[in-house]
């Protein structure tokens, strides 16, 4: 298993087999795996992992990391076995060398936040007539009964949209750019542009 924190920044499409794939590129910054937490003293084990701001100091002397959080802008840890928390060490970079071949990743991050919407945009209804006197044209309708005289739990209406946390599996990576660190994977990824992204595969 490996992690990878990434930036999405757009989408564009790849050729291959003579055919057009629409991709999202995701920009892989410096990654430093800052520390591990154990099941003896943290009550599970996990990685924990952060991407390194361009001219911050990292500083690693008998085996202990002097972390100032001001050098990372953002931290992230991942569930991991004893097993495989045995192959790293702190301090060492996360390449992307572990996505050559045919790879299939997970990826999660939130959705886009469309602050508050009405119900036809959040469950996309179909609504009322438009025209013949109506005068309910994007009205939610009934939402109740006359008994229980009560809205019924999970009732689909207006509200909150978006900032939805979801996560996306068997994701194929279509191209690996190993110098300016860019990654192409396969439809569309949740987040907004900018956006950091947690790869897990």
């Amino acid at each position: 298993m490996a992690w990878i924190i990434a930036t999405k920044l757009d989408m564009t499409r790849v050729v291959k087999d003579d055919k057009f794939i629409p991709v999202t590129l995701l920009q892989v910054p410096t990654l430093k795996i800052v520390w591990f937490k154990t099941l003896e003293k943290d009550g599970y084990d996990a990685i924990i992992i952060g991407v390194l701001n361009e001219g911050a100091n990292w500083e690693l002397a008998e085996g202990k990391v002097t972390l100032n959080k001001s050098d990372f802008s953002r931290i992230k840890e991942f569930p991991v076995s004893d097993e495989e928390k045995g192959k790293y060490n702190v301090g060492d970079n996360v390449s992307l060398d572990v996505l050559e071949g045919d790879v299939k990743v997970s990826i999660e991050w939130f959705s886009k936040w469309k602050w508050f919407t009405g119900a036809m945009k959040k469950h996309n209804f179909h609504g009322w007539p438009a025209t013949h006197g109506s005068k309910f044209h994007r009205a939610l309708g009934s939402i109740g009964n006359r008994k229980p005289t009560r809205t019924h739990k999970g009732k689909k209406m207006h509200g909150h949209h978006g900032n939805t946390q979801f996560t996306i599996k068997k994701v194929p990576v279509e191209l690996v750019n190993k110098e300016i660190g860019v990654i192409a994977v396969r439809g569309g990824v949740p987040g907004w542009r900018n956006s950091f992204v947690n790869i897990i595969f």
